[in-house]
């Protein structure tokens, strides 16, 4: 199969091996583009308008002012932007009508020579409107709360055995409330594209997980076949789930190349992200927990009430995860939705489990607190081979071996398990633990294998690297398969002209891609083996795709498992809370890149940390906006807030996942991290806090102002 004048090189590393990422001389240096560096000639710039009102109907708009900026060439408006075809997703009808579903949407767009220009033309467009009553406040009484009809393809509520009366005749109960606010993906590069129109064919480079989605949208609204657009997602500066769908402003930029004649780039204003890319919708959370006297838990409840759109339904899975993380014969899981005049809530890092873990985990420690037991315990003894939700055995769940080898690494015995007694002068400190979990799932994708006749390969995939390191991993599954070396491999990646595959989301594209990358190269080699004499001249290649082999169900239960631990320090003076330590053990399948792993792992565990102690917004009542828009108000977390970070895992061998054995790990470092720095400022202070985040002048009025 050595088809030379490669030389033979070294063999391919294992699998796991931490090879330095490939585009991070291209990143470090400044010469990898994103969607907002691609310039074509004639490349002009666009600034949309957004709604000041926060429901109504726009009744005029005057552009002449912004017309006499020097510079400005356009400014569309529902009056005179390109008509779109129908759509299911209303988000994406923009400039369509006169309607404002909430404040913040866009209701004109401003096309100017340069960004200047283009920024100055929006500010000086005069929109004028009419408008109706709002209201955006979820309260747990709101009137307009219902069960939506299905939840992340099952029911939104769901009920095993007889919850009310295995709750009553529990001899231990806890019968808790959590709440969360609004949270905002705040990835590095903002949203943007840039769109040109040549002789018909619709050119746009994305900010996007996923151009497949994207092309086949905007073909959709613009009457074209697939194969008259082109998405180019070459390098993305981070998405955490807003940029898992196409959003307005693609939309936007070909609606504005189309109208102009030239290429155009709208890069999204900052401030404007929380109203036009999703949120992660506040959640009121109940958990009821009810056991007998050895804890083992004989009654689960988990109700979960977000806020949706007008425009259009997503719920926030919040309950979802509690149907399947401990033994609960008696279960209710129930999801209420109300639809209120606010930005549509989308995907943000872990949708679902993230905020539920944090609710039940917290739940669970509370219940260890009542029975007197150990919380890494009380886990254990609720431990289950099986999937209560629907009976299956799990493909592989090495949660006991988490929480012990976690525990044994973070120095958690010996603990004193009263709270509020350990201090330091001022500062009182404590220790928490919570499980985590994400489901390992993969979808259809088709992938292309390349052999040249100088000994190279290459592989087409239209996979999204996002920051986590794909393309580097999809390098060390094709040489795996291939067994050559990875220098001999080239990739190509992120263009909807290569074949379709999954977008990067739902912790799925590597376990997508890679099986694709497996079959194809497989194939490959199978077919080079078979090869006698010379290559030709055009090579050979193999094109094989996945989709039968995800479209068989599975007689498993497939999920990664971890466990995080934390320890805090509360200042009883200025009320700051600081995380000290922060440890996750996990167990994700094997682990493919021990580099990109880590950094995947510890990015979640330290975005658990922003959601529990500085990260949250809410909308103003009057004015209908969100109060924190930007860096300086919606405060994540910097270096200076980090503290010691470690991630380990098992490197479990599951072979009912896929030919690389390995589940996905973006999103599970955030699950569980937030509980367990709240269960740990218990125990530092005495003092439950089940409102997120956990700021200091929560944790002040909870000490009396009086130093504690």
């Amino acid at each position: 199969m050595s088809h030379e004048p490669f030389p033979a090189g070294p063999p391919p590393q294992p699998l796991g091996e931490p090879l330095v990422r490939r585009e991070g001389r291209a990143k470090v240096t400044g010469t990898a583009r994103y969607a907002a560096d691609h310039a074509p000639p004639g490349r002009v710039h666009a600034w949309p308008v957004a709604a000041t009102v926060a429901r109504g109907r726009i009744t005029s708009v005057d552009t002449r002012d912004a017309l006499a900026v020097p510079g400005a060439l356009a400014v569309l408006t529902h009056e005179n932007a390109p008509r779109l075809a129908p759509t299911d997703d209303p988000t994406l009808a923009v400039l369509q009508e006169d309607r404002v579903p909430h404040r913040g949407w866009y209701v004109a767009l401003a096309v100017a020579e340069t960004l200047e220009a283009a920024r100055d033309a929006a500010d000086a467009v005069h929109v004028e409107y009419a408008t109706d009553g709002h209201d955006v406040l979820l309260t747990a009484d709101h009137p307009g709360l219902y069960v939506p009809d299905e939840v992340y393809g099952g029911p939104g509520a769901r009920e095993r055995g007889d919850f009310d009366a295995a709750f009553a005749a529990a001899e231990t109960t806890v019968d808790v409330t959590y709440t969360m606010p609004s949270l905002h993906n705040h990835p590095m590069e903002p949203h943007a594209a840039t769109a040109q129109w040549d002789d018909g064919h619709l050119t746009v480079h994305d900010s996007s997980q996923g151009a497949t989605k994207v092309c086949e949208e905007l073909a959709a609204l613009f009457k074209l076949g697939t194969d008259q657009v082109t998405v180019v997602s070459e390098h993305v500066g981070g998405g955490f789930g807003s940029k898992g769908t196409p959003r307005p402003h693609v939309v936007l930029a070909a609606l504005a190349a189309r109208h102009t004649g030239r290429p155009v780039t709208l890069a999204v204003p900052r401030r404007h992200l929380p109203a036009v890319v999703g949120h992660r919708s506040p959640t009121i959370q109940r958990v009821r927990i009810g056991t007998g006297p050895d804890g083992v838990i004989t009654a689960l409840g988990h109700e979960s009430l977000s806020h949706t759109s007008t425009l259009t339904e997503f719920v926030e899975q919040a309950a979802i995860p509690a149907r399947m993380m401990y033994t609960s014969p008696n279960s209710r899981c129930v999801h209420r939705v109300a639809a209120l005049d606010v930005p549509t809530p989308s995907w943000m890092r872990a949708p679902g489990e993230c905020p539920g873990m944090y609710a039940l985990e917290s739940a669970l420690d509370e219940l260890a607190a009542a029975l007197g037991a150990d919380p890494v315990e009380l886990r254990l003894r609720n431990d289950t081979a099986t999937d209560p939700d629907n009976g299956r055995p799990f493909s592989s769940r090495h949660l006991a071996d988490c929480l012990r080898r976690g525990a044994a690494r973070f120095g958690w015995l010996p603990r004193d398990p009263r709270p509020g007694l350990r201090r330091r002068g001022d500062l009182l400190l404590g220790t928490g633990v919570a499980s985590s979990t994400y489901p390992a799932s993969a979808s259809g994708s088709e992938a292309e294998a390349h052999a040249a006749p100088d000994g190279g390969y290459r592989v087409r995939i239209n996979a999204t690297d996002i920051g986590t390191g794909a393309r580097t991993v999809l390098v060390q599954i094709a040489a795996a398969a291939l067994g050559v070396p990875e220098d001999r491999i080239a990739i190509e990646i992120g263009s909807s002209d290569l074949p379709p595959a999954g977008l990067a989301g739902g912790s799925t594209g590597t376990a997508s891609w890679g099986w694709a990358v497996h079959k194809a190269c497989t194939a490959l080699k199978d077919r080079l083996r078979d090869h006698q004499g010379p290559l030709p001249a055009e090579g050979i290649a193999v094109t094989e795709d996945t989709h039968a082999e995800n479209a068989e169900s599975s007689p498993y239960s497939r999920h990664a498992f971890g466990a995080v631990f934390a320890e805090v320090q509360a200042d009883t003076r200025t009320g700051e809370v600081r995380v000290r330590r922060l440890l996750g053990q996990y167990a994700a399948g094997h682990i493919l890149n021990s580099r990109t792993a880590r950094s995947q792992f510890t990015g979640g565990l330290i975005m658990g940390l922003g959601m529990a102690l500085t990260e949250g917004s809410s909308l103003d009542p009057a004015f209908g906006d969100f109060t924190a828009r930007d860096l300086a108000s919606y405060h994540v977390p910097v270096n200076a807030d980090a503290p010691v970070v470690e991630a380990y895992w098992l490197d479990e061998e599951d072979t009912h996942l896929n030919p690389m054995g390995s589940k996905g790990i973006g999103e599970i470092g955030i699950v569980g991290t937030a509980a367990a720095i709240g269960n740990a400022l218990w125990h530092a202070t005495g003092h439950r806090f089940r409102d997120l985040p956990l700021t200091p002048d929560k944790v002040l009025s909870a000490l009396g102002g009086t130093g504690g």
